[in-house]
């Protein structure tokens, strides 16, 4: 393990145990987590920092929109897609500077087929965490869907520059741009 990746995990770690419950994207932690992510050249590792760094994103100020969350996610998870984006209606309207929750109510429109809906979601998450890894892959994944390869080969790129441990985002990233550069990574 690298030696910045141990104590960017170990101060997580102790942070958590005297933090409060609530966090977000504003966690001061995230930093030394995005530097490990960025820094590691191990999967396992990188896979236990992106694990923590969801953890710390997916928990908002608002006890409320930290419930909304928890059974949207649930509602999505099982294929309930209106119910998910009304609990996450109700999470940014809790919540609006809730980067996570913008963030899981543009995953259900996609899963919808709301694509424009997703993508204005996507641009708030962004606006409150531009490290948003997900969200970033996510808008290449809605411009692949639309056929608009340079658009999703930024926002993989983008996505990649934060997390370089996103294989299938990787292997799809070549693929495109041997479509719209014809040239081989």
């Amino acid at each position: 393990m690298c030696r910045l990746c141990a104590i960017a995990i170990l101060g997580v770690l102790v942070a958590g145990l005297s933090a409060p419950a609530a966090a977000d994207q504003n966690d001061p932690r995230l930093d030394d987590l995005f530097a490990g992510l960025k820094a590691t050249g191990d999967a396992r590792e990188a896979h236990e920092i992106e694990q923590m760094i969801w953890f710390i994103w997916s928990r908002s100020p608002s006890a409320g929109a930290n419930l909304m969350l928890r059974q949207g996610t649930g509602y999505m998870n099982e294929g309930k897609h209106e119910a998910a984006q009304a609990n996450f209606d109700a999470v940014v309207e809790l919540a609006p500077e809730f980067a996570e929750g913008w963030n899981k109510r543009a995953t259900v429109r996609y899963l919808m087929g709301d694509y424009q809906g997703s993508i204005e979601d996507i641009k708030r998450t962004l606006a409150l965490e531009e490290r948003h890894f997900g969200a970033l892959s996510g808008l290449g994944l809605i411009y692949d869907s639309l056929d608009e390869k340079k658009a999703a080969v930024e926002a993989f790129r983008a996505a990649l520059e934060i997390n370089p441990h996103m294989e299938s985002i990787s292997d799809r990233l070549k693929e495109l741009v041997e479509e719209v550069e014809g040239i081989e990574l």
